[in-house]
């Protein structure tokens, strides 16, 4: 089954409309919370009065930050240590007194339904003291009085650095020395389902329904919000309509969970906003670089030194993992003996960034590959060959980090193919030297990027399989399916294993913390690697106990058994039905005892998957506008578990990285730091008639730390599009752009400081 591409097992259910997601789920009378956001960027509230909104007929709570519990906590989507120095930041409240950022939570209403809620919102009257508030993180780093957070006097989350070799005597060597500055935005996830969680009581416990990729991480962080043990809560994680990252993060459940137990049990639902999704959830950080690098006569790197400033926002959520996971990037790929990295994490009173598609590699891959075509034109060099004098070939592994290496690499098989679909030297040369205010151009950029996050963090995922009477199969897992087809995949995997077909794996969508095992989650291109290796592991479990049992069964055959779509073989003859064997293991009179396998498994392993993006572009000087002509993303990403599921991946990254480098990007007000365009219509996300055909292509080299050949491809495809498109129109206009998103106003003014306008 692994390497064809069957059906979603999903597919039937979400086309018709019978999938459940958890405002299908809402319970009759349930009550309705609503969020009171602060008016300002940055303060202290001075007094907070909720009569009014009290006395409204059908409120039936309103609570405040005096009212939650004085517990910090933590809320990013990582594995628990029970080691101090690796656990998580905790800096946040339920609620709070001491503003951040414009939109703090400040109080909650419960009422009987929405319109009672919202109208009580307004009758709540808030007296503030209001500080200086600062959006840009260089600026906020030389601290501010008072600071963000008071145990962060320079509003400085964290920095870390590294050192290879001797980066000042590989520039004193270089025959040229480059040194360039880039900046990336903040950008909102967009998924198409909001936030959207309900709370109720049972048996003296806490059960929460929630829209999340991380359902037992949600209930840890629940318990350590509202202080009270772990096992006391429930989570519950129906059908979900995706989350990029976004919901990598623990938002409005805790919250909502202290909702519950303040109405006597009662379920109330929080679902957030549109408007609410972009300011009070989660963003991608904006981060800014200055590199430096070094090369020789024949266009070798020497030396090269980056220094990053990533805006980290308001509260530290993912904080400066983010940061820290673009450095990595810049110790990776390129062959270089000299290399230096540093990267601040500065609080500033923004939206919080968090977890976002591919980690903070979009933005140092930008930063990256956009230093590399600048680079190869300092020197008068052809970005493509000079990439290949630099990439190094076949295995190679992390200096700092050991256990992260390529041990496949395809890259040099992936610009073939890329510079191959595009015709790179014809159209290089082609585009050459042109005049006039329409001009073409070809780009492209590459990447790398690590399966999951060990050695870094934990690694876990746990598998279990019941054999049903008839002889199918109970599939069941923490991991979670959040639209990019993991259900299907994994249903492949048992199915493969265990030599039957997909249609008898009935994999259960709903993760339930109660009964399902324990997995940390999606995220980090992790599942298919990390809870794969769980699945593999239960199902040779359970191909081992079926034959087994049919051995009691089969007294007198001495030869070798094994299992093939549904029957017993012994060698090549077929002796027994799987559903017989089943059926003796749940009603036999002398030997019945129902076949199930469970494991829980610790990964330690790690292994990078490749790739690049080429891009054909025409600019309209004038009008300041792009148009794609013809994109390409060529992926190394292992054995493929299912083509066709792998191809929608790499399609619906690319629209995102496409969306990142042409029109993406969360405008705040400098003085407030109130979001200007937190809406679908002011934020300008790619459409169908902005969208050109997408082709995706692969290179299939069997990884040898898959489970079954397989490395990460839920992320990668976000990665390379936006530098890809920027060195494009490089190539056309000549014009090296430093900041994204290429929006038709940044164009026109470099185009006028060009003096091509």
């Amino acid at each position: 089954m692994v390497g064809k591409s069957v059906p979603r097992v999903d597919a039937y259910d979400k086309v018709t409309g019978r999938a459940k997601f958890t405002d299908d789920l809402i319970p009759d009378k349930c009550l309705t919370a609503k969020v009171y956001h602060a008016k300002i960027g940055n303060g202290i509230v001075k007094s907070i009065d909720t009569t009014e909104a009290e006395a409204l007929d059908g409120v039936v709570k309103v609570v405040t930050f005096k009212d939650v519990p004085d517990h910090c906590y933590p809320t990013p989507g990582h594995p628990w240590s029970v080691e101090l120095a690796h656990q998580d930041i905790a800096d946040r409240n339920l609620l709070t007194g001491r503003v951040r950022y414009y939109g703090d939570d400040i109080a909650a209403v419960v009422a009987e339904d929405e319109v009672t809620a919202s109208r009580a919102l307004k009758l709540i009257k808030v007296e503030y003291e209001e500080y200086p508030v600062e959006i840009h993180p260089r600026k906020s780093m030389y601290g501010s009085r008072p600071p963000i957070h008071f145990d962060k006097k320079d509003n400085v989350l964290a920095r870390s650095n590294y050192f290879i070799g001797n980066v000042e005597e590989g520039l004193k060597q270089s025959d040229t020395v480059v040194k360039r500055s880039y900046k990336t935005p903040i950008v909102q996830h967009c998924h198409i389902e909001n936030p959207i969680s309900y709370a109720y009581m049972e048996k003296g416990r806490i059960v929460v329904v929630t829209s999340t990729q991380i359902p037992h991480i949600v209930r840890r962080v629940i318990g350590q919000a509202l202080g009270i043990p772990w096992g006391k809560i429930r989570v519950i994680k129906p059908y979900i309509g995706g989350g990029f990252g976004n919901k990598q993060d623990v938002l409005y459940e805790p919250l909502n969970a202290f909702l519950t137990t303040q109405v006597g049990g009662r379920p109330v639902k929080l679902d957030v906003s549109r408007e609410e999704t972009f300011c009070n959830t989660r963003t991608r950080h904006s981060i800014e670089y200055d590199l430096t690098a070094g090369v020789d006569q024949e266009g070798h790197l020497l030396a090269k030194d980056m220094m990053a400033y990533s805006n980290q926002g308001a509260y530290a959520s993912h904080g400066h993992a983010i940061a820290a996971n673009g450095l990595t990037a810049w110790r990776l790929q390129y062959a270089c003996p000299n290399i230096r990295g540093e990267a601040y994490t500065v609080y500033t009173n923004t939206p919080v960034g968090g977890a976002m598609r591919a980690y903070g590699i979009p933005q140092a891959a930008f930063a990256i590959e956009c230093f590399m075509d600048d680079i190869a034109a300092e020197i008068h060099m052809d970005p493509l060959e000079f990439r290949r004098r630099n990439l190094i070939e076949g295995y190679y592994e992390d200096a700092y980090l050991k256990p992260i290496a390529a041990n496949t690499n395809g890259i040099f098989e992936c610009l073939k193919k890329g510079a191959d679909y595009i015709h790179w030297d014809e159209k290089r040369k082609e585009y050459a030297n042109q005049t006039g205010f329409i001009r073409r151009g070809v780009g492209m950029s590459l990447f790398c990027y690590k399966t999951g996050v060990w050695p870094i963090s934990l690694e876990i995922a746990g598998a279990r399989l019941v054999l049903n009477q008839d002889g199918s199969m109970q599939l069941q897992l923490g991991a979670t399916e959040i639209g990019q087809g993991a259900d299907t995949v994994f249903s492949q995997m048992a199915a493969e294993t265990l030599h039957m077909d997909v249609e008898d794996i009935h994999i259960q969508s709903f993760q339930d913390t109660d009964v399902t095992p324990f997995d940390t989650g999606a995220y980090a291109s992790r599942q298919s690697f990390v809870t794969g290796t769980a699945v593999r592991q239960c199902a040779e479990l359970m191909y081992q106990k079926i034959l087994d049992y049919a051995r009691t069964l089969l007294p007198n055959e001495k030869r070798t058994l094994s299992l093939d779509h549904g029957y017993i073989y012994a060698e090549k003859e077929p002796v027994i039905s799987l559903e017989e064997v089943a059926l003796e293991s749940y009603y036999s009179l002398t030997n019945s005892s129902a076949i199930t396998a469970e494991v829980s498994t610790q990964v330690k392993k790690n292994t990078i998957a490749t790739g690049c993006c080429f891009a054909e572009v025409e600019v309209d000087i004038k009008l300041g506008k792009i148009r794609i002509l013809n994109i390409i993303n060529v992926h190394d990403s292992g054995k493929l578990i299912n083509p066709q599921l792998a191809e929608m991946q790499v399609h619906g990254g690319m629209s995102m990285g496409m969306g990142y480098g042409l029109s993406e990007q969360l405008l705040l007000d400098e003085k407030t730091g109130r979001p200007l365009n937190g809406t679908l219509l002011d934020y300008k996300l790619m459409t169908a008639l902005d969208t050109p055909d997408l082709k995706a292509d692969f290179v299939e080299l069997e990884d040898p730390m898959g489970p079954y050949g397989n490395k990460a491809l839920g992320e990668p495809p976000a990665i390379p599009c936006a530098p890809a498109i920027r060195n494009a129109v490089l190539h056309a206009t000549g014009v090296a752009f430093s900041e994204i998103p290429l929006t038709p106003q940044r164009l026109i003014e470099g185009f006028q400081k060009a003096g091509l306008l």
